[in-house]
């Protein structure tokens, strides 16, 4: 506002506050002036060296409005005494009679006002909507963002699975490899794609912090932790209500639901653009008898356009079990157990035929054997032949989508990715007559030969073992042990493994077998197998808490055994198979 320009009872409009209305200067001096804008009520003391006003000023040919309401052209504009008096059709009005709600936000108004803004601006503001464009069309949106490390395999499967129009698959990598990741990579995605807006996650009941931790600290999801408390709650306030209903984004655990056929058909009805259940080969199942969580994921898969399956162990409950979960991905295509077994046969076949066509594209009569019948695969095989440009891409892609499990599985293993520490098995035999004492005196032992600084975690089959484990250490040791297993609230497991990682926490961490899936303790690198677990499967899940991708040092696999006992041949016996099969050490017992 220039100095020396204003006059009491002209009208001026502020730039900044166009909402005011039409202002009337009442006084001013010292570098200032005062207006007050009628309409909304308000005084304004505005510095003339920075005042974003503007004078009011109609031309000829402008629609005006006066106090009472009448609209009129403006014909002339004269000023007398600094005001500005506009002639009408129907007489002089004075600018103190215009109506104090007029405003100029209009396009129009500002510009035949004079009021323009500097060209530098407008292509600031261009400059940044084309980049939010391309920001928005990067391939690499959803996964960019994210507090991970880019690493190639997780890319690779987050990548591929996030771009097909029904993203159905089973993660399976290997324990450690970074399933959670690659799940949360794919779902970030989506939602920021706008191609889900409802998501459910389904998980064992121990892991449910943990993944609320995760997707918020590392991808900033803030998603609403359900339980029976909750919908509770919810229902007390609208008993009609559906609580899942209630937000977008639901994290729950698996038994909840599977125990709860009430609220697993809210949830049902609520319906989701994405389900995501994590240790999926806890989903038991048998023909003819599906398990109840098996059940309550089935019906929530057959109305859910995204399902991700996430599991280490595919095979933990058997080849049905396998068949069950596929089955849940892709009914149509895994519908019939015995077809699925006799297929299961060939497998390898597809797997040496599928390497042969990327090394040297070499067609045999093995492919033919594989694509007879099949109208698909046989134009696939036209189509290479004819060196078609993707060709050969594509006839791979089919070969593994018709004979095996490609489009719906994806499993890494450490022996193809490289670069894992070394899996060092310790096999310890002891003298004695009772298990427990003789290998709790061995631990304590243990825990004084190594330097403080460092954890070690204990692993044994039952509460009840793990128990027993503590009250013999408390009474043999000073140092600080945290206890974690299923008779522990989720609030109390989850304080305990915190304490187990802070640096001057608790240096043993005694767990049941609850503790051998979905947790990351790769800060540790001692591992004590009290007893063996039944299956093999269940034995990696144990390591794999430990030997995880971040891992740096040496994992020390201790497993103590009472020699010249039954568990003494279970124990090298385990142990040289594990060893040549998974961890790639001699067996040297």
């Amino acid at each position: 506002m220039p100095k020396n320009t204003w006059t009491r009872g002209q009208r001026w409009v502020s730039d900044s506050e166009p909402e005011l209305g039409l202002g009337i200067i009442l006084n001013g001096g010292d570098g200032r002036v005062e207006i007050v804008f009628p309409a909304v009520g308000e005084n304004r003391c505005y510095a003339l060296d920075s005042a974003p006003l503007r004078r009011v000023k109609f031309l000829p040919g402008d629609r005006i409005k006066t106090h009472g309401g009448l609209e009129m052209t403006v014909e002339k504009v004269r000023e007398a005494a600094g005001l500005r008096i506009y002639e009408t059709e129907a007489g002089e009005v004075a600018e103190a009679e215009l109506a104090d709600s007029m405003t100029f936000s209009k396009p129009e108004e500002r510009l035949f006002g004079g009021k323009l803004d500097d060209p530098a601006e407008f292509d600031l503001r261009g400059e940044a909507l084309m980049r939010r464009a391309a920001m928005r069309r990067s391939p690499a949106r959803g996964m960019a963002g994210a507090r991970v490390d880019l690493i190639p395999h997780q890319l690779f499967i987050a990548d591929e699975v996030a771009n097909r129009q029904r993203p159905r698959v089973l993660l399976a990598d290997e324990v450690g490899l970074g399933k959670t990741i690659e799940a949360c990579l794919i779902l970030h995605r989506l939602l920021l794609t706008g191609r889900a807006a409802r998501v459910l996650i389904l998980v064992p009941e121990p892991l449910v912090h943990q993944w609320f931790v995760e997707l918020l600290r590392r991808f900033n999801l803030a998603f609403d932790l359900f339980d029976e408390d909750r919908c509770a709650a919810i229902g007390e306030e609208d008993p009609a209500a559906n609580p899942f209903l209630e937000r977008q984004w639901v994290l729950a655990a698996v038994d909840f639901l599977a125990a709860a056929p009430r609220r697993a058909a809210q949830a049902k009805e609520a319906g989701w653009d994405v389900l995501v259940v994590d240790e999926a080969h806890h989903l038991e199942w048998t023909p003819g008898h599906p398990g109840p969580a098996y059940e309550m994921v089935r019906t929530l898969a057959e109305s859910t356009e995204a399902l991700l399956l996430l599991t280490a162990t595919p095979q933990q409950l058997g080849p049905e079990g396998h068949f069950a979960r596929l089955q849940l991905l892709d009914p149509e295509r895994y519908g019939d157990l015995a077809a699925y077994h006799e297929e299961t046969k060939h497998y390898e076949e597809v797997a040496e035929v599928v390497e042969t066509l990327s090394l040297d594209g070499a067609v045999d009569e093995r492919l033919e054997d594989l694509v007879a019948g099949r109208g698909r695969l046989v134009e696939a095989v036209r189509a290479f032949r004819a060196d078609r440009r993707g060709a050969r891409e594509g006839l791979v892609r089919d070969l593994l989508d018709s004979c095996g499990v490609g489009r719906v599985m994806f499993r890494n293993t450490r022996a193809r990715l490289g670069g894992f520490p070394e899996r060092q098995p310790l096999l310890v035999p002891l003298a004695g007559k009772n298990a427990i004492a003789v290998k709790v005196a061995w631990l304590v032992d243990l825990l004084e030969k190594l330097p403080p600084t460092e954890k070690v975690l204990v692993i044994a089959k039952t509460r009840e073992l793990a128990e027993r484990i503590i009250d013999v250490m408390r009474d043999a040791t000073g140092s600080e042990v945290a206890v974690f297993h299923e008779a522990l609230t989720l609030l109390q497991r989850d304080r305990n493994a915190a304490f187990f990682a802070e640096d001057d926490g608790a240096r043993v961490l005694i767990c049941s077998e609850i503790g051998s899936e979905g947790r990351n303790f790769q800060f540790a690198r001692h591992l004590v197998l009290f007893d063996l677990p039944d299956d093999i499967d269940l034995l990696e899940q144990r390591i794999g808490r430990l030997d995880r991708i971040g891992q740096r040092g040496t994992i020390r696999i201790h497993v103590p055994y009472l020699k010249g006992t039954a568990e003494e041949v279970r124990v090298r016996w385990v142990m040289c198979w594990v060893s040549r099969a998974s961890l790639r050490a001699s067996c040297s017992v």
